[in-house]
């Protein structure tokens, strides 16, 4: 596991795909809270989440102030957060205003969130996404709502498609990626900047890909 930044009053790290940031609606025993705590010698506390399939930059507070400061900016959609996927189709650069339920049966909120292409491989794209709003699995959703799903995702994902990128492309997980957090500082109010370098796994995906486009079979 790959730590970012750290300080007195937090650490960033970079989480793998497959790994939960926690205990909740899984029993598992590997969890990131307990990586990290046992890296860093003392109890750690989340303050916020990311899916078990993604990965990327996960901020983790080393004291309760530090987590409400930072939880408080959660809340208040005060957070940068820059997401990359590769999805099938090409999505038209702009945002994304469709509210989501609340969970998975509750009533719908508002949801927005910003998507830019950034690379065509074909019938497929490498996209930028930048949540302004929290919602559980708001930007799988909202890509799957403008028919452009995200290559690996088994709920809100086309299953032929993700096939062919486990046989073709030798990818196996969720193609999302956090790429980037920019928050303040909870102890400074300093702006601090963390960034997560892409995954061999999905950097391979994305260069078989270019391959298999420039040179189609």
């Amino acid at each position: 596991m790959e730590f970012l930044y750290r300080d007195a009053a937090l650490v960033c790290v970079n989480k793998p795909s497959g790994l939960l940031v926690h205990r909740g609606w899984a029993n598992d025993r590997d969890v990131l809270m307990m990586r990290v705590r046992d890296a860093v010698g003392c109890y750690v506390y989340p303050v916020h989440r990311l899916d078990r399939g993604a990965s990327g930059v996960v901020v983790l507070a080393l004291d309760k102030d530090s987590a409400r400061a930072l939880c408080d900016q959660w809340a208040a959609n005060a957070v940068d957060k820059r997401y990359l996927a590769l999805v099938r189709g090409v999505p038209r650069d702009g945002v994304i205003d469709h509210p989501v339920r609340k969970g998975e049966r509750g009533e719908r909120v508002p949801a927005v969130t910003a998507v830019r292409t950034l690379r065509r491989f074909g019938r497929y794209s490498w996209v930028e996404a930048r949540p302004r709003t929290g919602r559980l699995h708001q930007i799988r959703r909202h890509l799957k709502h403008i028919s452009c799903p995200i290559i690996g995702d088994v709920r809100y994902g086309k299953g032929e498609h993700n096939r062919l990128f486990r046989e073709r492309h030798a990818l196996h997980r969720l193609a999302l990626h956090a790429a980037s957090l920019e928050l303040e500082h909870p102890q400074t109010g300093a702006r601090l900047r963390v960034e997560a370098p892409l995954p061999d796994e999905l950097a391979a995906a994305l260069r078989s890909l270019a391959r298999l486009v420039e040179s189609p079979v």
